[in-house]
């Protein structure tokens, strides 16, 4: 099979197993949200801040050297594999010992066991973890895809049935450790063939990868801090109750932009790489990245604005109803932030990955002082709104390197997204005036609203941007 055609096929693949793993993630979130209380998402979400920060640590920038580096010698693949094993076991060990300082911090009792709990994440994760790389090294997606579905699938059905027996915020601890659990194994059965681990170790043969990893590391403890922030000030100030209410709210703002965006720029990079020496075709092709970001993301975002009194009570049940404005926050969050994301593929293209460190940098220093200042007044939705300023000002930055790195790219970019923009307000106005004329509770009255909305977007579409054959042609590609 040539190059082309395995990234077709590891494409489909790829596209298969993100659309089975949205399903069943928002499906568990659904379900459990009618189950579990907010302290019990908080205390979950606490735990995930704390074994997050540590699991930064325990790849040590292995997965992008060895795909970097194509390394293939049994030896040093040995060499890696016993250092992770070893760096997972310091981490579970430490982040069992601090357990007890995280709940004090947190000034939550619950807390400590689920840390103790999910620390054995890092040991399970380790012994299928350079099996895994090894597979997306040699692009056997359709494998990926097994294992990340079936993993799903098992640890939904675990974490439902526990949350139903009373287990609370341990249904989603247990049924985390069972994804590791089921993953693992697969990994290390699909890999079997790739690599078998040699009696062998040497510390000076794996020096090139760590010394590639390093500033990946430090890229990723960055960007971690800042992206955390606002959850370690909820959770710290506000407690566990407000930081579930603040984390559904964010993970349904996120939702349509944490699932198309990858999808899309999946297909960008190997595009956009194709360009790297020439400036107008790559600024031709940033700016056609932007155009589908825009028309695909914003209809789903401005139908979760004017629908959410209606979408939310029927996803989640109704003892949701704070999470209202902030999701309507979010929202705008999401709009600008997934804009930011092609920067990714220009920095890696034009050979400037540190621009990614310095904007992340950046981000964090502004993100600071609007979250402690906003949240000490408005509470959540202060730090929501500090979310929506740093990620607006981070924008600004990011068009600026862009800019910097292809040229002057503005005008044509302002003339496309004003389309979508537009569009969705006319959407918008078209469900407002279904809700007031006829009412938005219910699921009949929520099936018309989506379809007043996504009929309204279609024909603006059809008529003034994008041909029938223009959208498919596009899904295709997808």
């Amino acid at each position: 099979m040539s190059i082309k055609s395995k990234a077709i096929n590891s494409g489909k693949w790829v596209t298969i197993s993100t659309a089975a793993q949205t399903i069943i993630q928002f499906v568990q979130m659904a379900v459990l949200a009618r189950i579990l209380d907010s302290t019990a998402f908080g205390v979950v979400s606490m735990s995930l801040i704390f074994i997050n920060f540590f699991g930064i640590f325990s790849d040590l920038g292995f997965t992008n050297s060895i795909i970097h580096k194509q390394e293939s010698d049994q030896k040093i693949l040995s060499s890696v594999y016993y250092t992770s094993i070893l760096v997972a076991v310091v981490l579970s060990s430490l982040a069992m010992i601090l357990s007890p300082f995280v709940a004090e911090f947190y000034h939550e009792p619950r807390l400590g066991k689920v840390v103790v709990r999910m620390a054995f994440c890092f040991v399970i994760i380790c012994f299928g973890s350079i099996y895994a790389i090894l597979l997306k090294k040699e692009l056997q997606f359709k494998a990926i895809a097994a294992i990340d579905i079936t993993g799903n699938a098992v640890a939904f059905v675990v974490t439902i049935i526990l949350a139903l027996r009373g287990f609370n915020e341990l249904s989603i601890v247990y049924g985390t450790l069972t994804v590791h659990v089921i993953r693992s194994s697969l990994e290390i059965y699909f890999g079997r063939h790739i690599f078998k681990p040699k009696w062998h170790f040497k510390f000076g043969e794996i020096k090139d990868h760590l010394k590639f990893g390093v500033y990946n590391l430090g890229e990723t403890f960055v960007g971690f801090i800042q992206g955390n922030w606002d959850n370690i000030i909820v959770g710290r100030i506000l407690g566990a109750r407000y930081l579930g209410i603040y984390n559904l709210a964010l993970q349904l703002g996120y939702y349509p932009i944490s699932r198309l965006n990858p999808l899309i720029l999946r297909v960008a990079f190997p595009l956009i790489a194709k360009f790297k020496d020439d400036d107008s075709a790559l600024k031709r092709a940033y700016i056609k990245i932007l155009d589908i970001l825009s028309y695909f993301n914003y209809p789903l975002l401005a139908g979760l604005f004017i629908t959410v009194q209606s979408v939310v009570p029927l996803a989640c049940g109704p003892n949701w109803a704070e999470t209202f404005p902030l999701i309507k926050i979010f929202v705008f969050v999401s709009a600008v932030t997934c804009l930011s994301h092609p920067l990714f593929t220009i920095a890696y293209t034009k050979g400037k990955p540190k621009y990614l460190f310095y904007i992340g940098l950046v981000s964090f220093i502004i993100k600071i002082p609007l979250v402690l200042v906003l949240g000490k007044y408005w509470g959540v939705t202060g730090i929501a709104i500090a979310l929506l300023l740093t990620e607006s000002i981070t924008l600004i930055i990011n068009l600026t390197l862009v800019r910097s790195l292809i040229g002057n790219f503005m005008k044509p970019f302002l003339q496309n997204i004003l389309k979508p923009i537009t569009f969705c307000l006319i959407m918008v106005l078209a469900v407002y005036l279904y809700q007031v004329i006829f009412g938005y509770q219910g699921i009949y009255h929520t099936i018309a609203q989506v379809l007043i909305g996504a009929g309204v977007y279609l024909a603006l579409t059809f008529k003034f941007k994008y041909s029938f054959s223009d959208l498919i042609e596009i899904k295709n590609s997808l």
